[in-house]
């Protein structure tokens, strides 16, 4: 089982080395970049609803959903070890009033396994946070290139879940974050003669961060069969306000343009005395966030549920740059999912084992432009595929499609349409089984 999964983890980083990276949101200038993780394939094509606990998948948002993770209403068996990863492809068009572009993006979304205990459940695993991936090019009065702005980089997670079972319905779970990663990003101001040429000397400034930090993760689950088919689920969790270091560095450098050839070359290059100004290194602030949700369903058959998060990214701040005309807002965002499984124990027919899944988003990110609250949409659809047989339909391969939209054209910004199309293995394994035959 684990060969297989280092198997399917050396494919995805493979597919993401050698996809195309010639862009991603433009938003993600901002801050620490565009959030990139909003859960599993299983709770993204669910609208990102991630309220309800089975024990054959690994629920991120929520470590209490570690507690008491067992197949033993599946069969007379205990102790599933669970192994998902994941990865997605997204594909967006960008549309301003006067341009409009296209960006395309394959990446590693998570690698994870949760060891259950009894009562007691672990997890740990590897997460993208946040990602920096933009090209953009403004122009002066005669349609010349005027600025150039690029940057890569993000944060990610090492994570470590624990979560414990109270009772029959209540479980508890604690999450331990530990950030890190870097963002680049420079921007080259051109330069012209007086009858309108470019020359051959431009300017550059580049910035480095490198970024570390933890931060905590605690929650809540509520689960309760009242009716013979019908079950309650409900989810709260909260992440206090946490710290990140960030270590910063900054050049300015000529770049030298060759026309015969098209290349650049830098020159020049100075290193900006940060620490005059105390900002070598610096301090950023994780905002605080919270998430309740509820729903009802059937026990292996359906359930329909709804979450709402909040979190305080007004708090936000970044001492290295002074982005004119840009503030953070509180953030937050509602989803409404559910999902459907005609008959999970069918012999004769596979589809039928099938789970259906279907939701929609609706999200302010926290970031204001030119005072636009900057909004994102989204509605998905996703089947989980069984891997295993009727006798043993503990794995599964989700295949999870969102379409949405972000931004607006107003006030000079871009607006995002995107198709992400997200697929993971999420793979059960039994540990501490007992032999029928020595």
């Amino acid at each position: 089982m684990i060969k297989k999964l280092l198997i399917v983890f050396i494919a995805l980083v493979a597919i993401q080395s050698n996809a195309q990276q010639g862009g991603g949101s433009p938003y993600s200038f901002y801050g620490i970049g565009s959030l990139k993780f909003k859960g599993s394939v299983e709770n993204r094509s669910m609208g990102g609803m991630s309220v309800y606990k089975d024990s054959i998948h690994i629920n991120f948002a929520n470590p209490a959903t570690y507690g008491d993770n067992n197949i033993a209403t599946f069969a007379n068996e205990s102790h599933p070890v669970k192994y998902t990863v994941g990865g997605s492809h997204n594909t967006s068009s960008l549309k301003s009033q006067s341009s409009s572009d296209n960006s395309t993006t394959t990446s590693f979304d998570y690698l994870a396994l949760s060891v259950p205990v009894g009562k007691l459940g672990f997890g740990f695993g590897l997460l993208p946070y946040s990602t920096v991936g933009y090209k953009l090019e403004t122009t002066n009065a005669s349609g010349n290139p005027a600025n150039r702005y690029e940057g890569e980089g993000g944060i990610n997670k090492v994570f470590l879940s624990a979560g414990y079972q109270i009772s029959n319905a209540l479980s508890v779970g604690v999450n331990a974050d530990y950030n890190f990663g870097k963002i680049e990003n420079s921007a080259i101001e051109f330069a012209y003669n007086t009858e309108g040429g470019i020359l051959s000397y431009q300017a550059k400034e580049y910035n480095r961060s490198d970024l570390s930090g933890l931060n905590w993760n605690f929650g809540l689950h509520y689960k309760k069969l009242f009716t013979d088919k019908l079950e309650f689920q409900g989810s709260l969790t909260y992440s206090p306000q946490a710290n990140l270091v960030s270590k910063n560095e900054r050049t300015f450098s000529t770049i030298v343009l060759d026309y015969s050839t098209g290349a650049e070359g830098e020159v020049n290059a100075i290193e900006a005395d940060l620490a005059s100004n105390g900002l070598d290194e610096t301090t950023l602030i994780l905002p605080s966030k919270y998430s309740v949700g509820a729903g009802i369903g059937e026990p292996r058959k359906w359930f329909a549920g709804l979450e709402y998060s909040a979190q305080k990214t007004s708090n936000f701040n970044n001492p290295l740059y002074d982005n004119t005309g840009t503030t953070f807002e509180d953030a937050s965002k509602i989803s409404i999912g559910g999902f459907y499984i005609p008959e999970y124990n069918s012999f004769s027919n596979y589809w039928k084992r099938t789970v259906y899944r279907a939701g929609l988003r609706f999200e302010n990110t926290g970031l204001n432009i030119n005072d636009q609250s900057i909004k994102e949409f989204g509605m998905s659809f996703g089947v989980g595929l069984p891997v295993g047989t009727p006798r043993n339909p503990f794995s599964n391969a989700n295949i999870g499609l969102e379409f949405g939209k972000r931004g607006t054209t107003d006030a000079n910004l871009v607006k995002e349409n995107f198709v992400n199309i997200n697929i993971s293995l999420s793979l059960n394994d039994r540990w501490f089984q007992k032999r029928k035959y020595d």
